[in-house]
Order: structure tokens, then sequence, then C-alpha cells
């Protein structure tokens, strides 16, 4: 739903997404297990698996980013997948800050970020 101060043309474009899988050194497993078979189910890339908080992520975490075609058929999947993991994901859309804090989702527990780290203009990303 679109606002009056945003009209369908100013909507930003979305490049990618990004979810983060949390867990830690009881689920670490859990979560290798699970990223690996995305990985290799999907046409995404996994990065690596942080044993600490990284970024504005509270928990230790691995990131799946997908390009937006791969939402419709990763996400549903991720969803039924995940064995109780927590799930934050977004949208990159240009704006690492708002893409965070107001254009997220969340399977599980929502988990505090710190956006303090997060920079307005969102870094190159390839996908």
């Amino acid at each position: 739903m679109t606002t009056a101060a945003e009209s369908p043309t100013d909507t930003p474009r979305i490049i990618g997404f990004h979810a983060h899988v949390y867990f830690n050194a009881e689920t670490l497993e859990l979560a290798r297990q699970l990223c690996e078979q995305a990985a290799s189910l999907f046409p995404l890339k996994m990065g690596r698996i942080h044993q600490k908080p990284v970024g504005p992520h509270p928990d230790w975490s691995c990131q799946l980013a997908f390009k937006p075609e791969l939402f419709g058929q990763f996400i549903p999947w991720l969803a039924l997948n995940r064995k109780g993991l927590v799930v934050f994901i977004h949208p990159i859309t240009g704006n690492d800050l708002v893409d965070h804090r107001d254009r997220a989702m969340w399977m599980g527990a929502v988990r505090p970020l710190d956006l303090s780290v997060l920079p307005e203009e969102t870094p190159h990303y390839s996908f």
C-alpha cells in the first residue's frame, strides 16, 4: 500500500534480498546444514558462517543473498525448513538503514538490531 507521500513511481527498485539465518553454538550445525541445503537447491549466494555478531546483527549468522525473482520459491521453502531458527529478511534498494529498519521481515522471534552501524547508502552488492 502506498502512502500519500509515496507514489508507485517513487517506490525504490529492489535489486535483491538478504536472508540472515541466526544461530548460536548449539544450533550451529543446524544452521550450516540449512544454508548449505539452500545454496544447493537455489541459485543464491551463501555467505560465511559468522560465529560472532557481525554488523547490525545481534547473533551469529549466515547470509543468503538472492535475486528478487527467487523470492516466491525460496522464502516459502525457508519458512518450511528453518527448523525453529530465526531468519531476518530484508530487501536491497540502495538504503541499508531503511531496508533493515522499515522494510524487513522476520521468521521467528524479532531480535534487536544495532542500526547505528548502518549507512543510508548501500555498498554495491552482486548476485
